[in-house]
């Protein structure tokens, strides 16, 4: 994606079922937990660069002993920075301690991060909010085992006012806004409030305080916690949690918007937000990882029994589509197969728009989500290339030479790669015609390959604000004097704010919404801007499920091919010499590319939860009023 937008989170969940000593013995170490969580983590780098998170649970400790680990870091290297910060402690103690380097029991005694349970998360600030207090997972303390919790998810909850103020009525006094503290701490109440009846249910029957808590945990429900916790629940996530007495579970939003994938055998139960992690790392084929379907969790209790258990009634699945275009990593078999269709599927525009003149086009791609996509079109232009090489030899069959022939075979695709990121360059002037020009260099250019009677066409995976288009790489490619540059986006026109996690919050930063204000200005029309304003306005203070997503009106009196060509006016100037077309992905073919992730919100404004219209409304209020604000 050629402009910066902040990816998703990504979680890791490793539950080990045999005894640390099992792992030692048949895998050289004790640490195999921790060795395969650092793994988890990177292959999930691309999920979050603002910040990283590792807990550990030990089973069975005595009381006086550490049983929870956790570190953190919001360093510019952040999986990298927890991971020595683990391996210097755990040398630093081999060291010192010659007598652990043997001896599984002493270094589970002794040493931290080493345990049974794991919890590692990555992250993008989706608020800007970059200090280590913001980084996941979050812990709850206890001086009760059982009541500890760590919370870490990938996830953003639409309704946090409400969640906030549902703790103010219970008697809490939590200590901050955040989606993520207000869902611990409802997790954490039910936690509580579910012990209390457990601990009152077994002093009934005999039970001693001490001989209680064993039993609290072996009947404690954790299917019935998360129930009532996500009651109120409006947003897209993947939430996990471990309690501290060694409980676990990833529980996943009933329309399927953030996605988990697990995988159990004998030695080891596994979640991530990717197929293709847990494939790797653990060395498991494709179809032995199971997506974990919406509104369940998977639940590990402590004595190692798995279960998946049903939490929220499941709503139409709605699975972000943007997971498949752009966030994912494109190793994933479903995903490397779908990024290709949506390169296909646009091919028939493209050859529109270059009057199927293959012979004067050059094709390429925006590094480098998009080059999987760029393969399916490519493939898509030769088979063009086919067939007029198979017309041209049918029209010229009766005269047709065998010098001819080899002049009509010989002609091939012209694939090149064109624009390369400069990703050392850094723009430190901060005046703005210095740094426009700075940026303009962000991407470097490939000389000598491009005619000047030539299309270029060149795909990205996605145009969202297209600021960094306008800047610096139409700038670039108009340098190799092309006549034409069409850019293609694999996804469809990004129209409205998401509020489910990927921080795209704000309408006016999106250029298909500047393109369609601009269409309104030049149609005369720009009082719809008030009419729409005043609708949402006047939906302030309804329940979400009665809110309308008024805003599409906004766009309702252009078609797809009208915005489009405003945006490439948008996105050029005077000084461009090349005709400057955009193609836009339609939804009808993103469904066809994507079919199991039906998620379009972005495209379409069809929001999966109510709060989203709620959140879109409130988007076109703050564009109206110029508040500088999230609308979430």
């Amino acid at each position: 994606m050629s402009d910066a937008l902040k990816h998703e989170c990504g979680i890791a969940f490793i539950r080990l079922l045999k005894p640390l000593e099992y792992y030692k013995e048949k895998y050289g170490s004790a640490f195999y937990g921790v060795n395969k969580m650092y793994l988890m983590m990177e292959k999930q780098h691309n999920r979050g660069q603002d910040g990283a998170g590792f807990a550990s649970i030990k089973l069975d400790r005595p009381p006086g002993e550490r049983y929870i680990s956790r570190v953190r870091s919001s360093a510019s290297q952040p999986i990298q920075d927890i991971f020595s910060q683990i391996n210097d402690r755990i040398n630093k103690e081999l060291v010192e301690h010659p007598e652990y380097t043997d001896n599984v029991d002493l270094q589970k005694k002794n040493i931290p991060y080493i345990g049974e349970v794991l919890l590692g998360h990555v992250r993008y600030g989706t608020f800007g909010k970059n200090s280590v207090e913001s980084v996941h997972p979050f812990l709850r303390q206890n001086n009760w085992m059982h009541r500890n919790l760590i919370v870490a998810g990938n996830f953003n909850m639409t309704n946090n006012n409400v969640l906030f103020e549902n703790l103010v009525r219970l008697g809490q006094h939590p200590k901050d806004h955040v989606d993520t503290v207000t869902v611990m701490e409802k997790i954490g109440h039910f936690l509580d409030s579910e012990v209390a009846k457990l601990y009152k249910k077994l002093k009934k029957e005999g039970y001693s305080k001490v001989d209680a808590s064993p039993q609290i945990v072996e009947r404690l429900n954790v299917a019935k916690i998360l129930k009532k916790s996500s009651k109120d629940w409006d947003g897209g996530y993947a939430m996990a949690g471990m309690l501290g007495h060694g409980d676990a579970f990833v529980l996943r939003d009933p329309a399927g918007i953030r996605p988990a994938y697990y995988y159990q055998d004998d030695e080891v139960v596994v979640v991530a937000s990717e197929r293709p992690v847990i494939q790797t790392v653990f060395n498991v084929p494709f179809d032995q990882v199971i997506e974990l379907d919406p509104g369940k969790a998977i639940i590990v209790k402590k004595n190692g029994k798995t279960s998946i258990s049903k939490i929220i009634d499941p709503l139409e699945r709605k699975a972000c589509s943007f997971e498949r275009i752009y966030f994912s990593r494109g190793s994933d078999a479903e995903i490397y197969k779908e990024r290709k269709n949506l390169g296909k599927l646009i091919m028939p525009q493209v050859l529109k728009e270059i009057d199927h003149d293959t012979v004067n086009t050059v094709f390429s791609f925006i590094p480098n989500t998009a080059e999987t996509s760029f393969y399916g079109m490519v493939e898509a232009a030769q088979d063009e290339l086919n067939k007029q090489k198979n017309e041209t030899i049918l029209a010229e069959k009766d005269s047709l030479t065998d010098e001819r022939l080899s002049e009509i075979l010989s002609a091939r695709l012209r694939t090149e790669k064109l624009a390369i990121k400069d990703a050392k360059l850094r723009t430190f002037i901060t005046e703005d015609s210095s740094r426009d020009d700075l940026v303009a260099h962000v991407y470097d250019v490939t000389y000598g390959v491009v005619k000047s009677e030539d299309n270029l066409v060149i795909i990205d995976d996605s145009i969202v604000r297209g600021t960094t288009l306008k800047k610096s790489i139409i700038k670039m490619l108009d340098r190799l004097k092309p006549k034409k540059i069409i850019v293609v986006s694999s996804a469809p026109q990004i129209r409205y704010p998401d509020c489910y996690g990927i921080d795209m919050a704000r309408l006016e930063g999106l250029i298909a919404f500047k393109a369609s204000l601009e269409l309104l200005k030049e149609n005369g029309n720009y009082r719809l801007v008030e009419e729409v304003y005043k609708k949402c306005k006047a939906q302030e203070n309804l329940a979400d499920e009665k809110v309308h997503n008024f805003v599409k009106e906004i766009y309702e009196g252009f078609t797809d091919q009208e915005i489009s060509d405003k945006i490439a006016e948008l996105l050029s100037d005077e000084t461009v010499g090349a005709e400057i077309k955009i193609i836009y992905q339609t939804v009808d073919n993103l469904h066809k590319a994507c079919p199991k992730n039906l998620g379009d919100w972005y495209f379409t404004g069809d929001y999966p939860t109510a709060g989203g219209n709620r959140v879109v409304n409130k988007a076109f209020i703050n564009f109206f009023e110029g508040k500088d604000e999230r609308a979430y």
